[in-house]
């Protein structure tokens, strides 16, 4: 069957060598764990054969975020989010002057998204000022912008929904969704998109597997988070964007619809959200 898949959040662009040195965990290093080195065009031709015609290649740190929009200007069917992730705030809460060159980054071409961005209580690696600092920093750069935000939340929504509802007007979507209907319930209220990936298809939370049924057509995504979260039935493999089919044909079954209808309906909305041309 032909269908038409967007990946709105990957790094295959940290699959580069030039990415070595990047990443909040060694990016680079997950794409070559079982020792092959791949090439991110390689990749994008084979991820077409199984119908994902376009990418969201998404930033982490400023390095990173450079890159990521150096890789898309040259390839159709790409996009760039420039972001800092929680776990790399502390490495820049103190550089003015690498946070101004990571604002500038907002206004290149093809940029259609801040983040990853946000908070995480589960893991921790930078202090919580520091990532609540350069979250209201990057929810500014969206106003800013009028640019829609990927955010990454885990363990912190208690915290984190008091600082999104001071920015008024942002638009999102909540990264690699595994919460419950409870916080589905409060992202909705905000009108915000849900990310959906390989988790899916190997959680053993029946909450969570509820909560992603329960996503309204109008507000999902699909994602890899590749070269993480590999679904099932590749687990143990390096993800790829192709293997987003994988998660489509899961939800679609979940949740009782064609993942013909799936992929129209998730691909319509990251064309919404992001304003893909």
């Amino acid at each position: 069957m032909t269908l038409s898949l967007t990946d709105t959040h990957c790094h295959i662009h940290e699959a580069l060598p030039a990415a070595a040195d990047f990443g909040d965990e060694g990016v680079h290093k997950v794409w070559e764990r079982d020792g092959k080195k791949r090439n991110p065009d390689t990749m994008i031709r084979e991820a077409r054969l199984m119908g994902v015609d376009r990418f969201i290649c998404v930033g982490c740190t400023v390095e990173d975020s450079a890159l990521a929009v150096d890789f898309v200007a040259k390839r159709a069917g790409t996009w760039a989010s420039i972001g800092i992730h929680p776990h790399e705030t502390k490495r820049y809460v103190d550089d003015a002057a690498t946070l101004e060159r990571f604002a500038a980054l907002a206004d290149s071409p093809k940029v259609v998204a801040i983040g990853e961005c946000g908070l995480d209580y589960f893991y921790n690696r930078s202090p919580k000022d520091a990532q609540e600092k350069l979250l209201r920093f990057q929810l500014e750069l969206a106003q800013q912008h009028n640019l829609p935000v990927i955010f990454h939340v885990r363990d912190a929504f208690a915290d984190f929904w008091p600082i999104f509802d001071e920015y008024k007007g942002v638009r999102g979507v909540i990264h690699s969704f595994t919460a419950t209907e409870r916080e589905l319930d409060q992202i909705l209220a905000r009108g915000l998109y849900v990310g959906l990936n390989g988790i899916m298809t190997f959680t053993k939370n029946p909450e969570q597997l509820a909560a992603a049924k329960a996503v309204p057509t109008d507000r999902i995504l699909l994602e890899t988070d590749a070269p993480f979260l590999t679904p099932e039935p590749e687990r143990g493999k390096v993800c790829e964007s192709k293997h987003v089919r994988l998660t489509a044909e899961f939800l679609a079954d979940l949740r009782g619809e064609s993942v013909e209808a799936l992929a129209a309906s998730s691909s319509k909305n990251a064309t919404a959200l992001f304003r893909l041309e």
